[in-house]
C-alpha cells in the first residue's frame, strides 16, 4: 500500500472530483457510509453515540454519519465546536439535513452518559497544520478523560497526518481510526501510533488510476505483497535449490541466541543450515538444532572465521560478543567476503565501536539495528521520523538495507524508499525475538531472493509468525521460541 502526504490525498480527491467521477458531497456521503457500515457490523443500536464535529469537511463527515445512524435508529448527539469560522460548503449542507439539534459547544461545557457510550472524533481532519489551543484543546481534553469507546475519523483531532506531535501536545486517543484509503505516515511511527489505536483503512471511491500514479517513496508491506513474491517450491526440487545458510555467533552464555537464529533459518525453508560458533556451545546446538551442521569459529568464544564452503550466504552478530579476538575475526571475516550479508547484534555493536568498518560491508547486505544499535551506528535524532529519514540516508550512503526494529519496523532501502510493516505486537518485546528476524532472512537471502525482497518478506513473515504465537500462548507468554513455532503457520496460510 502506498503511503501519501496530506497534499497528495488531498489532491487524489480533487482529481476524482474533477474528472466527474464523484463530486466533494458524494464523496462527503460516501466516507461516512464506509463508517456507518463498519460501525454497524460491530455495534448494536443499545449504544450511544456523541459525534463531536468541526466546521470543515472532517466536521461534515461526522455529520452526515450522525444522520445515517439516526435514520437506522441508533441513538445519536451531535456537537459542533462553536467557533467564528463558517461551515465548509459541503458541511453546511450536511449541517441543514440532520434531522435533530446538535449543540454547538464551548471548552469542556458538554456531558456525556458513560454507560455504553460510543465517542466519535470528527474535529479536525489532515488539513489541520497546527496544535490544538483554546475551545479545541478543552474539548479534546474533557473527551480523552470520559470513560468510552472512542473512534477518530480519518485521523484523531490534533494528530497531524506527516509530522509527530510534540511531547505533552493535546491529541484526541482513539481506540480505533477509521482512515480514508490511505494509513497516514505519523500512524507508523509510536510517537504518533499511541493516539491511533487499531487502524482501519476504508475504501471510499477515489479514482484507483490516480492513486496508482501518484509517486511515493513510503510504503505499508500488506499480505498481498508476501503472496505475490513468495517462491513456492517446485515438488521436483533438492535441498540443493535452497541454499546454504552459515549463522555466525554464539559466545560464552550467549549459545541460546545463535541457537534461535539457526533453527528460524532451518524453519523458513533454507536447504542447509551451517552454524558457525564457539566450541563451547556445540553440544547446545547439535542437540537442539540437529538438522544444522557445526563448525567451530573458537573454544569459548570466536576467535577465527575460516569457512569451508562455498556458496553460502551468512549471518552474524547473535550472541557474537565483543572480545578482543573476536573483534579481529569479524573485521578479517568483512575484508574478505564481497557477498551480501545480513548483520545484526554484537557485530553492530563492533562497528559502531569503528565506523570505518561501515565501508567495509558488502553492497546490498541487511543490517537490522533496534533502535539504541542504531543510535550507536548513525547517531542520535529527536524522533523515530528523523530515525527513519537519517536511516534513508545512510543506506543510500552505503548501498545497504536498513531494519530499524520497533514497533511497525521500518525498511530503508539503497534506493531510498521505505517499508513499513504491520505485522506483530507487544508480545515480541522480548529477548530473542531480533535473533529469529536474522535467521529468517539469513534463510531468505540464501534461497535466491534479492536482497529487498528477503528483507520485506521476513520482516512480514516474523511479525506474522509473532501474531500467530499470541494467539497461541498470549503476549505476556510467548517467547521468541514461541515464534519460531509458529512459522509454519504463516506458510500454511499461504499455501491453503
Amino acid at each position: 500500500m502506498k503511503i501519501l502526504t496530506s497534499t497528495q490525498i488531498k489532491e487524489c480527491a480533487n482529481q476524482s472530483i474533477q474528472s466527474e467521477i464523484t463530486t466533494s458531497l458524494e464523496l462527503m456521503e460516501s466516507s461516512a457510509l464506509a463508517c456507518f457500515e463498519w460501525l454497524k457490523s460491530r455495534y448494536s443500536n443499545e449504544h450511544n453515540y456523541y459525534i463531536f464535529c468541526g466546521k470543515g469537511n472532517n466536521g461534515g463527515d461526522g455529520l452526515a454519519l450522525a444522520r445515517l445512524l439516526y435514520n437506522e435508529n441508533f441513538n445519536v448527539e451531535a456537537f459542533i465546536i462553536q467557533s467564528s469560522a463558517d461551515f465548509s460548503e459541503d458541511t453546511q449542507i450536511n449541517f441543514d439535513k440532520f434531522p435533530k439539534s446538535v449543540y454547538f459547544i464551548e471548552g469542556d461545557d458538554f456531558e456525556v452518559t458513560e454507560e455504553k457510550a460510543i465517542i466519535i472524533d470528527a474535529l479536525f481532519g489532515t488539513g489541520l497544520n497546527k496544535k490544538l489551543k483554546g475551545e479545541a484543546e478543552k474539548i479534546v481534553s474533557k473527551l480523552n478523560e470520559i470513560n468510552a469507546i472512542k473512534i477518530s475519523i480519518d485521523i484523531p483531532s490534533g494528530l497531524f497526518a506527516d509530522s509527530l506531535p510534540e511531547e505533552n501536545q493535546i491529541v484526541f486517543r482513539a481506540d480505533e481510526t477509521l482512515t480514508f484509503e490511505f494509513y497516514k505516515r505519523s500512524f507508523l511511527h509510536l510517537e504518533a501510533a499511541q493516539y491511533a489505536g487499531k487502524i482501519h483503512v476504508l475504501d471510499i471511491g477515489l479514482d484507483k488510476n490516480l492513486i496508482e500514479n501518484e509517486k511515493t517513496d513510503n510504503y505499508l508491506i500488506e499480505y498481498s505483497h508476501f503472496e505475490k513474491n513468495y517462491k513456492r517450491r517446485n515438488p521436483f526440487s533438492n535441498k540443493g535449490n535452497f541454499g546454504k545458510a552459515i549463522i555466525i555467533g554464539g559466545s560464552y552464555g550467549k549459545i541460546g541466541s545463535i541457537t534461535l537464529s539457526t533453527l528460524s533459518a532451518l524453519r523458513v525453508g533454507t536447504g542447509l543450515v551451517f552454524t558457525g560458533a564457539p566450541e563451547y556451545g556445540s553440544l547446545v546446538l547439535q542437540t537442539i538444532a540437529p538438522e544444522a551442521m557445526f563448525f567451530s569459529c573458537g573454544d569459548k568464544y570466536i576467535e577465527d572465521i575460516q569457512i569451508p564452503f562455498e556458496n553460502y550466504t551468512i549471518g552474524i552478530g547473535p550472541g557474537l560478543g565483543t572480545e578482543a579476538t573476536t573483534k579481529m575475526a569479524f573485521e578479517k571475516m568483512l575484508e574478505n567476503e564481497n557477498n551480501p550479508m545480513v548483520l545484526d547484534a554484537d557485530a553492530l555493536n563492533i562497528i559502531s565501536e569503528n565506523k570505518d568498518l561501515l565501508n567495509l560491508i558488502p553492497k546490498y547486505s541487511i543490517i537490522t539495528p533496534h533502535p539504541k544499535e542504531f543510535e550507536r551506528l548513525f547517531g542520535k535524532t529527536n524522533s523515530t521520523l528523523e530515525q527513519c529519514e537519517l536511516a534513508r540516508k545512510k543506506a543510500k550512503e552505503y548501498e545497504i538495507v536498513i531494519v530499524i526494529k520497533g514497533h511497525n519496523t521500518a525498511i530503508l532501502l539503497p534506493e531510498g524508499t521505505c517499508y513499513y510493516n504491520a505485522t506483530g505486537n507487544a508480545g515480541m518485546a522480548k529477548g530473542g525475538s531480533g535473533d529469529v528476524l536474522t535467521g529468517i532472512i539469513t534463510g531468505l537471502l540464501a534461497q535466491g531472493y534479492d536482497s529487498k525482497l528477503a528483507t520485506i518478506l521476513g520482516v512480514y513473515i516474523h511479525g506474522k509468525a509473532g501474531d500467530y504465537a499470541y494467539e497461541k500462548f498470549s503476549q505476556e507468554s510467548m517467547t521468541a521460541q514461541g515464534i519460531i513455532q509458529c512459522l509454519s503457520d504463516v506458510f500454511l496460510e499461504l499455501n491453503k
